[in-house]
């Protein structure tokens, strides 16, 4: 299943009508689609990028907000994530509201390629693996020393990871991969 999944995706970034928002100025190119990360998968992402209280970790391309909100919630850490698609971005900040999680969780509506994460202490992806090979300069160029990312399912190329998890079922009957990266 973990496979047939992967194509799907794969195969939208090779998508010569590959979504795209409208700017200002110019065009951002939509780096994946909307496809929510599992609950118990989010869990384990947090797990092995060993967050821990009071850390800065950021989610890159956040939709409606569920990994931020296990991060400020579970883990007491400070959760930032970005996400340039406007109704997952209310739905999620919402959702951050009512819990009452303001303080410690945010989602900035915004490109992804175009925010600092050098105070992150762990950065979480679920982007298309072209889409890790754009971001991944920009990490390699901003993060600090210690700091970790976890990617789920697609790796960074260029990269060699720390660790490498298998789930063999989400609960749901899928399997995922993690892959840990420590600068």
């Amino acid at each position: 299943m973990r496979y047939v999944r992967l194509i799907a995706l794969a195969a939208l970034a090779f998508c010569p009508a590959a979504p795209r928002l409208q700017g200002q100025d110019k065009q951002i190119e939509k780096l994946a689609p909307y496809y929510p990360t599992p609950e118990t998968v989010v869990d384990k992402m947090l797990q092995l990028g060993g967050l821990k209280q009071g850390e800065k970790m950021f989610d890159l391309g956040s939709g409606d907000g569920r990994i931020v909100i296990m991060a400020a919630r579970k883990y007491k850490a400070d959760a930032t994530g970005v996400e340039f698609d406007e109704s997952l971005y209310k739905q999620s900040m919402e959702r951050i509201k009512n819990l009452g999680l303001a303080a410690t969780a945010r989602i900035i509506h915004g490109d992804l390629m175009k925010q600092d994460y050098s105070s992150a202490d762990l950065i979480t992806v679920y982007l298309l693996p072209l889409s890790n090979d754009k971001v991944s300069p920009l990490l390699e160029k901003q993060m600090k020393k210690g700091a970790r990312v976890v990617a789920h399912d697609f790796e960074f190329s260029a990269w060699k990871p720390a660790k490498i998890e298998d789930i063999d079922d989400d609960g749901e009957g899928r399997s995922h991969r993690l892959y840990l990266y420590r600068r």
